[in-house]
Formats: C-alpha cells, sequence, structure tokens
C-alpha cells in the first residue's frame, strides 16, 4: 500500500509538472479606435451613440476613467504604445508624412510591443492602420515585430474607407472600388448641396472596415490552439464620414435635424448629407466588429485565456462642421479636444476584460498611459523573457487584477503640433504649456497654467499663482523627462 501511494504521489507530482509547463499563456487582443472621445461609448454616459457590445465588455471588465492615450494626434500616440516610451523619449512625435507612401518610420533597433510577445512564443498579427513606417521601410509593421498585417500602412489613404487597394503583408490587395472614393474631395461642380443625390459619388462598394475584421477574425480562428497577439487599430471614427447605409439607416429614423456637410469652406474630408447620423452609424459599425471578435473568442472557447483591451489613440476630432462634437457631448465636461493635451484631446476611454481574472463590472479611477501596456502585458503574460529595452512604463498588472493599488509615478506628454505642447500629470495635479513655438510679443511660451483635476476635471480654473511650490515641481519634471529631437523640435526648450 505504502509503495502505491508512493507511486500516486509521483504520478501526481509529473502531472501537475507537467501540466504547468505546458500551460497556455493569454490570448492578448488590443483593439484601438481612432478619434474615439472619452464621452462616446453608452458605459462613459454616450446617450445618443449605441455601442451595446463594447458596452457588455465594460460590464464583464474593468473600465478606467483616467486613462491617457500617447499623445493627441494618431502616429505619436500609436509610437507610445508599441514602444513603451513616452513622448519626450518616443522617436515618433508628430503626424508626418513621406513619400510616395506612409509616415516617419520607427527605427529597426526600437523594440516593439509586438517583438516583445515574439519572444515569448506569440503569433503576432496587426488589422487596421499602422502610420508607423512606409511599406518597405524600416518602420514597416512586417519589419517591427508583427507576423501578418493586413490594412493601410499609411495614415492618410487611411482617410478613405473606399480605396481602390489594402496591404497584407508585403502584397498590394485591390479592392472593389473602381475608382476610389477620395477622402479629401468637394461636392461635384453645380451640385445641388440640399439634394442627397448630390452625395451618392462619395459611396463605394467595398467598405475596407469590413475587410479588415474579416481578416482579423480569420487571423484568430488559424491560430486559436497557439498564443497570439492580436493589434487591431480599427480606422473608426475617424473621418472621412463613411459608413454603409444599412448601418446609416437606423439612426436616420431619429431625424437629429442633421445639417448637411458641404465642404463649403474648402478644406475637411468628403462630404455627406447626414454627417450626425453618419459619425454614430460608424461607431456603431465599429462596436459590431468589437463583438464580431468577442463572439469569435467565445465561440472558440478562449475566454479564459485571453486578455482583450479596447481604448482609443486620442480624443474627438476638432473639425465641427463634420462632427457635431456638442450634439453627442463626445468628451462630456472634459476641456480640448484631438490635437490638444487638454483632458478631452487625450483622455480616454479605456476596457480591460480577462474573465476569472479582471473583476467584473469593476471601475478604476488609477492614472494609467499608453507607454504602462508594454510592461504591463509583459507581466500579466507571465513573460520569461526580460523586456531589454529602456521604457517609461509603469507595471499596473497588479492593479489591474485587483491586488495591489500604488499610485502611478507623473505621467509625462509633449507634442511638438498643434503650436506645441507639454503636460505633466502629478496626483490630483496637472500643468500645462500650450502654444510653445508660436510667435508673439505678449506670448509666454513657457508659462504653465495649473489644475486641481479631482474638482476641476474641465480644467476651469487656473491655480498656478496660488501654488507656485507645486509649478516649479511640474516645470523640473518638464525639463527632466524632453530629449531634444531631431523631427519634431520644440525650439524654446531643445
Amino acid at each position: 500500500m505504502n509503495k502505491l501511494y508512493s507511486f500516486f504521489l509521483i504520478l501526481l507530482y509529473f502531472s501537475l509538472t507537467f501540466s504547468k509547463s505546458v500551460a497556455r499563456k493569454p490570448n492578448v487582443i488590443f483593439i484601438l479606435a481612432d478619434d474615439l472621445g472619452y464621452n462616446e461609448l453608452g458605459s462613459y454616459g454616450q446617450k445618443k451613440i449605441k455601442t451595446p457590445h463594447l458596452d457588455q465588455l465594460a460590464k464583464e471588465g474593468m473600465r478606467f476613467t483616467r486613462n491617457y492615450s500617447g499623445n493627441a494626434v494618431c502616429a505619436p500616440s500609436r509610437c507610445v504604445l508599441m514602444t513603451g516610451k513616452h513622448p519626450g523619449h518616443a522617436f515618433i512625435r508628430n503626424n508626418g508624412e513621406l513619400k510616395p507612401e506612409g509616415q516617419r518610420p520607427i527605427p529597426l533597433h526600437e523594440v516593439t510591443i509586438a517583438e516583445v510577445f515574439k519572444n515569448e512564443g506569440y503569433v503576432t498579427g496587426a488589422f487596421g492602420k499602422w502610420g508607423l513606417g512606409g511599406p518597405g521601410t524600416e518602420g514597416d509593421p512586417m519589419n517591427q515585430g508583427f507576423d501578418r498585417f493586413y490594412g493601410y500602412n499609411c495614415q492618410r489613404h487611411a482617410h478613405s474607407y473606399y480605396p481602390d487597394y489594402l496591404w497584407s503583408d508585403r502584397d498590394r490587395i485591390p479592392l472593389q472600388n473602381n475608382p476610389p472614393v477620395p477622402g479629401h474631395a468637394s461636392l461635384a461642380k453645380g451640385a445641388d448641396p440640399q439634394d442627397p443625390k448630390s452625395y451618392e459619388i462619395f459611396k463605394g462598394k467595398d467598405f475596407s472596415s469590413d475587410r479588415i475584421n474579416e481578416q482579423a477574425l480569420k487571423f484568430i480562428k488559424k491560430n486559436k490552439d497557439k498564443p497570439f497577439f492580436l493589434y487591431y487599430p480599427t480606422l473608426i471614427p475617424h473621418v472621412a464620414l463613411h459608413v454603409p447605409d444599412e448601418e446609416l439607416k437606423p439612426y436616420l429614423k431619429l431625424k437629429w435635424n442633421d445639417p448637411p456637410f458641404t465642404r463649403s469652406q474648402g478644406y475637411g474630408y468628403t462630404p455627406h448629407f447626414t454627417p450626425r447620423a453618419a459619425y454614430a452609424s460608424m461607431i456603431t459599425r465599429m462596436d459590431r466588429y468589437v463583438g464580431n471578435v468577442v463572439n469569435l473568442v467565445e465561440k472558440l472557447n478562449l475566454s479564459n485565456d485571453t486578455i482583450v483591451i479596447f481604448s482609443s489613440d486620442n480624443g474627438t476630432t476638432h473639425l465641427k462642421l463634420e462632427v457635431d462634437y456638442d450634439f453627442f457631448e463626445s468628451v462630456g465636461n472634459l476641456r480640448g479636444l484631438k490635437g490638444s493635451l487638454y483632458e478631452g484631446g487625450i483622455r480616454v476611454p479605456l476596457l480591460v476584460k480577462w474573465p476569472g481574472k479582471i473583476k467584473a463590472g469593476s471601475v478604476s479611477d488609477k492614472m494609467i498611459g499608453f507607454e504602462d501596456w508594454m510592461v504591463t502585458l509583459h507581466k500579466l503574460i507571465d513573460a520569461e523573457v526580460p523586456i531589454y529595452a529602456k521604457h517609461d512604463g509603469h507595471d499596473q498588472a497588479s492593479h489591474i487584477l485587483g491586488k495591489c493599488h500604488l499610485a502611478r509615478p507623473p505621467l509625462y506628454r509633449e507634442f511638438s503640433g498643434y503650436g506645441g505642447q507639454q503636460a505633466v500629470w502629478m496626483g490630483k495635479w496637472k500643468g500645462i504649456r500650450q502654444k510653445m513655438i508660436r510667435k508673439g510679443k505678449n506670448h509666454d511660451p513657457l508659462k504653465i497654467e495649473l489644475f486641481d483635476l479631482s474638482k476641476d476635471e474641465s480644467e476651469s480654473e487656473d491655480l498656478a499663482q496660488k501654488h507656485p511650490d507645486v509649478v516649479n515641481e511640474i516645470k523640473e519634471i518638464m525639463t527632466k523627462e524632453h530629449i531634444p529631437s531631431q523631427y519634431f523640435p520644440i525650439k524654446v526648450i531643445d
């Protein structure tokens, strides 16, 4: 009996050891909306736009109220997410076009979050809008740790949802849009702006976001038996206002007194006869894509083994005639929009779901930034290979799992666009500089505004004169965290 008992214990030991050794690492799906405002999901207070799948994601996971994107516009925000470096250290700090196609590339020596996953044996895929290096450059996603890429390499190309091609890995794949619908265009000469038929030229046949969603689902199915990292930077709701008619119809029934966007001022994206309905239906379409992803994960019995993250690269666009952010209350009571380091330009939704690990229906007011995700996910997947590259992230894994709630060190942002800006979040305090590279006799480019976000989320009362000691501390952080950039200078502090 003793021998039998001993044999049983040995068998049990090896069984447990083997199970541990072959335990599957969790899949990670990171879905990134494009220009989605803080208040544009039902779970964040939106009343007009329907987002049932994302609202369900919030119910099943953790919702963050103080999440900060990497920057105030697309490319530099995504660079922070990909490299774990805040904008004072990141290589890409503003948008910028390079010919013939694409944006300034991330250098090869930069370590991306995709490469971190590759080191852990993950299959990696990116589906949607890239914007961090044109086709064939060192910044091409296929050169930055991704095994699979499908979508738009170039941000400007992504201004149209009905293009003539998309990229599949390193190949151009034609779409059935002949001719393609431009992202920037005006009504035909002599067209009646009050006639809905005048806007028919901006409708295409092959909606690119549908194709991207299909490829993302194929990636999940193909790799269901191995750990995968799926990066899904959707185009929506970035203008132009392009959306299939079937998604538009429910909102048209609401009769929102929707004045047409005619592009009469000569700038902006393509016109739309009912821009409010179009914008709402685009977000609902994106919500449907998220539902497709989550439902497939459930169907494949992968839910317990999959971390799903949803966020946005920056706040709502400032193009009022195209996106009526006042009508939708897109940023709630926050100040600022896309392009601004005020809260409305950079505080964005964040939902995180991991059944059995993250408490369903939980809400966090802890400050978190895009640079935190590389080190946080490294911890959540129990990675074995250290992150050797320098990064600015702070591990939020314990907080997300409900085990520890330590305060995050100060958060730093800078942006060379829209006049030049710097911002620091330190506990309840926020200091911000604006118009740093604009010329003017009566302008102080180094002036710091100070706000107490615990009492004043709308950043309406400047407390700088009342708290000079806090201002000086923030000034020191601004100086310390900024490394001059050759390509994105802020000369007054370089």
